[in-house]
């Protein structure tokens, strides 16, 4: 005769186990690259804008950053030694980052024209360069943005970019002085830039 709640509880435990695996192989539709998939600027949760400052004595290794312009030509952070870069990780489908995209330009826009030793780059996250360079001439960004369509380039950030937007200030030694995990407005990024600019 047969054990009619132990065949029910075997049952039901090859169901859970079925659903499990189900969702373990679906991906999942909160995550980045499926917000970047989507490309319809709804769910994606950034950071909170939280600033965080790293003293000299406590800073890593310099940034290596190098790759493809999503308008042509290449960048690498190497050649900048000496100057401060603000380093920006955006795509076009994050409503955050639409959101700052102006506040960048201001204060890329009041650095060029003070003639300061700093430079901007933007790394265009887990999108093609052809939308990237798109929303670029759309938003009037004037600085350049290297394309990550595979989101490997932000490999190069030693962990301080596990949102989208994220702004990293690097020194001129090229190591990371600042970071805002988060949206970033152009007061507060001037204010991190103007430190890093005065340090000796």
């Amino acid at each position: 005769m047969t054990d009619r709640p132990a065949t029910r509880l075997a049952g039901a435990l090859a169901a859970v186990a079925l659903l499990l695996g189900a969702a373990a192989c679906s991906e999942d539709p909160n995550s980045v690259a499926a917000q970047a998939k989507a490309g319809d600027q709804k769910g994606y949760i950034s950071g909170d804008g939280t600033v965080e400052t790293i003293a000299v004595a406590d800073r890593g290794e310099p940034v290596e950053l190098s790759g493809d312009l999503v308008d042509g030509g290449t960048w690498d952070s190497a050649s900048r030694r000496g100057k401060v870069v603000v380093v920006n990780v955006w795509g076009s489908w994050c409503a955050p980052c639409v959101a700052e995209a102006p506040e960048l330009q201001e204060a890329w826009a009041g650095f060029e024209r003070a003639s300061a030793p700093v430079e901007f780059i933007g790394i265009d996250f887990r999108e093609g360069p052809e939308r990237g360079a798109a929303f670029l001439k759309r938003a009037n960004i004037t600085y350049p943005s290297l394309s990550d369509e595979s989101g490997v380039l932000i490999l190069a950030l030693q962990g301080k970019a596990p949102t989208v937007p994220t702004t990293l200030v690097l020194d001129r030694d090229g190591r990371i002085a600042a970071r805002v995990n988060g949206p970033v407005s152009a007061t507060t990024l001037r204010g991190l830039v103007d430190d890093a600019v005065a340090e000796s």
